[in-house]
Order: structure tokens, then sequence, then C-alpha cells
């Protein structure tokens, strides 16, 4: 039976939506309006979520305050057994352990609270989970952030006070991102930069820390917040990252024929230690994509970049210079065509510590990339000292830059290469024939137009300036002999006579 306020209420919420309410259903415990289920111990789902929310922030709340407070006794009991040792307290197997009994305890308490209710029937309650999807938070976590959460706690149990803000900030950080879902990229990267600056200033100002141990701590701390959020920022759907991923690929492949000495890279692969260094850095530059963390992405564009420097270094048997160093990291990517290249230069852009992007060695061979694709965009015919019309040649695949004549081949290079390399060579040059015969011919055909309507013209000219008068035609002469009837004037036709002999 219910209540006579419960029975308003469904009164109210029937005549509302216009449908008949069965009285074994239930409204929400929480007085909400809407019915709950009993797999839920008569919540809604919204109130549902709301009260296993709380129960989970004051769960994280008190083990906490429980880590605090152990870690006081045993700093207590260390303090006070320093002159016999065999009267400690708490070791820190105790502190583990009573931390567990108190979080086994705790969850079990959260599980009861939470369980199916004892009047609904096991099969009612597996068909109500079926029908509405579950409100449950957890998600399987990946294995990778399994290690990096572990890590993150181990790290932060050494900072002691500041660790446990520090932990608190990052998941009451991760909460609110998860709620804005919605927004556009642009205002999750502008949250994470000024999440960033706030855990680093807090660091400073309010616990004093020194800057190195600052920056080590704000390194951990993107590792483990860009972990947990690599999936839902990386190439989201809402940005054109993709398409640009493409477009960029698309460019590199049809940059194919490219040669070092057309970007005038002062780096010899003829050298097999050179050859190695270049190998490396192509490695490092494809491995990027790999990486989840903003920080490690950077750290494999920088490993590329060393071993561009070491094989400039071993080419030309001096340091190399920065006028070396960008066309060669341009044709590392043009020879390795890094996937989602695009996607991955966003990514660090918008989600890395600004801190580390601004200052040191991996912001400035960050900006050498970012300057590298946009040269690979941008390049043109003038860029490589070639000709338009042998650029689009080579871009349309019609031919490819001339190879390596026969004399030019090491000694050991087998004989099949050589005569490929030659019949390429003829191949090219019966092309480059072929073309210019087709050339001349569309051009001598051209020329037969022009002289044939230029003929057409000149004579028109000159009958337009003389034109002819055609007169018309005159009318025909009458015969000698015929009967003249409309001219009596003309004398009478003669008479034969004779005369006598």
């Amino acid at each position: 039976p219910f209540s006579s306020s419960a029975r308003r209420k469904m009164n109210l919420k029937s005549e509302r939506r216009g449908i008949h309410v069965d009285q074994s259903e239930l409204l929400c415990k929480k007085g909400c309006g809407y019915y709950g289920n009993p797999a839920w111990q008569g919540f809604c789902s919204k109130c549902w979520r709301e009260e296993y929310h709380k129960a989970r922030q004051k769960q994280i709340q008190e083990d906490w305050e429980l880590a605090e407070r152990l870690q006081r006794e045993e700093e207590e009991a260390y303090a006070s057994s320093q002159s016999s040792q065999g009267a400690q307290s708490l070791t820190f197997s105790k502190f583990e352990e009573k931390k567990t009994n108190e979080k086994t305890r705790k969850v079990t308490t959260v599980k009861k609270f939470f369980t199916a209710s004892s009047r609904a029937g096991a099969k009612k309650a597996e068909i109500q989970e079926a029908k509405a999807p579950s409100p449950s938070i957890h998600r399987q976590a990946s294995i990778e952030t399994d290690r990096v959460s572990k890590e993150f706690i181990e790290f932060i149990r050494t900072y002691q006070k500041p660790g446990q803000d520090i932990y608190k900030q990052c998941k009451l950080f991760l909460d609110t991102m998860s709620h804005k879902r919605d927004l556009s990229i642009e205002e999750q990267s502008e949250c994470a930069q000024d999440f960033y600056q706030n855990v680093a200033d807090r660091l400073q100002t309010r616990w004093k820390v020194p800057p190195e141990k600052v920056e080590k701590a704000m390194d951990e701390v993107e590792k483990y917040i860009m972990t947990r959020q690599y999936k839902y920022v990386f190439c989201p759907e809402t940005t054109d990252d993709e398409k640009k991923d493409l477009a960029v690929q698309k460019r590199i492949r049809a940059l194919h024929w490219v040669t070092p000495q057309m970007l005038c890279v002062p780096v010899s692969e003829e050298i097999p230690e050179v050859s190695d260094m270049v190998v490396k850095a192509i490695t490092d530059i494809i491995e990027m994509d790999s990486k989840r963390v903003p920080r490690d992405k950077l750290a494999c564009i920088t490993k590329c970049s060393k071993h561009i420097f070491n094989a400039i270094k071993i080419t030309k048997n001096e340091p190399a210079s920065a006028d070396d160093f960008l066309p060669t990291l341009i044709y590392i990517v043009l020879k390795g065509n890094p996937p989602r290249l695009q996607s991955n230069i966003q990514y660090i852009t918008r989600f890395c510590n600004p801190s580390r992007l601004m200052t040191g060695e991996d912001g400035y061979y960050f900006t050498n990339l970012c300057c590298a694709v946009a040269f690979i965009e941008k390049l043109d015919a003038q860029s490589l000292n070639l000709s338009q019309e042998d650029f689009d040649r080579f871009m349309t695949g019609q031919t490819s830059p001339k190879k390596q004549e026969s004399d030019s081949f090491s000694p050991d290079v087998c004989l099949g290469v050589k005569q490929m390399c030659k019949s390429l060579d003829l191949l090219s040059q019966l092309n480059e024939r072929q073309e210019r015969i087709v050339s001349e011919a569309k051009k001598l055909e051209k020329d037969l137009i022009d002289w044939t309507d230029g003929i057409t013209k000149e004579v028109e000219d000159i009958v337009e300036k003389y034109p002819l008068d055609i007169k018309p035609k005159s009318q025909a002469l009458a015969a000698i002999d015929s009967e003249n009837v409309e001219n009596d004037k003309l004398p009478p036709p003669l008479q034969p006579q004779v005369y006598a002999g």
C-alpha cells in the first residue's frame, strides 16, 4: 500500500504523462518524482548516480584522512622509539594492513547500500538491468592506464602533503572533464592548460616546493592526466585533424622522388654509420604515434633530432648547424611518412605542459618539426631548383629524376642493378624524345591553322576594300530575219533578184 503523499505524487505524475501507473511501481526514495528501480534500492538512475558519486567521494576523502592519521601515528611512534629499537608501534606493513581493512569495510558498506532490493527477485533485477543501460561509471581500464595510475600514486607518496593535494586536484580535474565532453577541443585544451598552471602555482606558493621538484611533479601530473584522457582528446571527431593527416600523407607520397641533393641535405647514406643513424631517426619519428603522453611524443622527436645531428656530424666531420638540420629533418619526414602527423602535432600543442614547449631542446626540436611540415605542404619547383615542367612531370609520375650512371656504381653492385638503371635511363630518354615529337607536331598543326586563318583574313580584307560591281545581264538581240513588230523603222528584208546576162 502507498502512503497518501506517495499516491498524490504518483497521480500527479500520471496526469502529466497521460499514462496509467501501476501501484506495484515505487517512486524514487529521494522524492524527485521519478520512478525508482528495485535493482537500485528504489532510486531512479539520476539519483543513483548522485548517491554513488557522493559515496565514492566520501570514501576517497576518508581514505586520505586515514592515510594522514596513520602517517602521523607512524611518525610519532618512530620519534618516541628512537632510543629503543624494539618499541616501534606501527610499521609500513601494518599501515598497509590497516588501510586495506578500512578500505574493504567501506567498499562493502557501499556495495550493500546499492545492492538489489530483497523484495524483487533476481530474475526481475536481471530484466531491469538488461532494459536500461547501467549507470555505473566503472570502465575496464587498460593495462597501461593501471600501470600509470600505480606509478603516479607511488610518486606522490614521496611528496607527502603536497602529494595528497596534487592527487585531489587531479581527481577533481578528471571528474570535471568527464562532464565536459561536449566542449570543443580548444576549450578542453584551455581547461588543461589552466589546470597545469594552477597546480604549478599551488606547489610553488602554498607548499614552497623547489622548482626542480615542481617540474618533475608536473611531468608526472601530465603523464597521469593525459593517459586517462587520451582516447577522448586525441584526434576527436569534432575536428578536421584526420582530414589533415590524409592530406599530408598524400602529399608526402607524391613527393617520393625528392632526393637529398635537391634539398641540399649534408648527409651521405653511403657511409654505414650514417645510414644506421638515418634509420634510427625514421624509427623514432614513426614511434611518436604509439605514445600517449605529450612529453613522450616530444621525447621521440628529440631522439630523432639527435640522430640527425650525429649523422650530419659524421658526414661533415664537424658539428652540424641549424641550416643543415632543417633540410635533413624535412628529408627524414619525407622518407618516413609518419602516421597521423598532424594529429600528433595538434595533440602536443593543445595538451603539453606549456613550460616544456616554450623552453628547452624539446620545444626547439618541436618547432623545427612544425616548420618541416609547413615546408612540405608548400613545396614547389622553385624550392627544389627545378623547372615547373619537370616538377609537374615528377609529381604526376610521368618521369623521375635521372638515376646513377653505370660508371658511378661501386664495384660490388650486381650487374642486374646496373642493367636496370641503364634501361630506366633509356626509357626516360625515349619518353622525353616522344614528348618532344608530340610537342613539335602540335606546334606544326597550330602553325598550319594560323596560316589558313591569316590567308582567309587577308582575302576578306581585300574584298571589303575593293568590292565587285556586278552588272545585270543585257537583253539578247533578235534575229535579222525575224518579224520585227515593235520597231517598224528597220528596212525590209532583201529580196533575191535575177540578172540577164
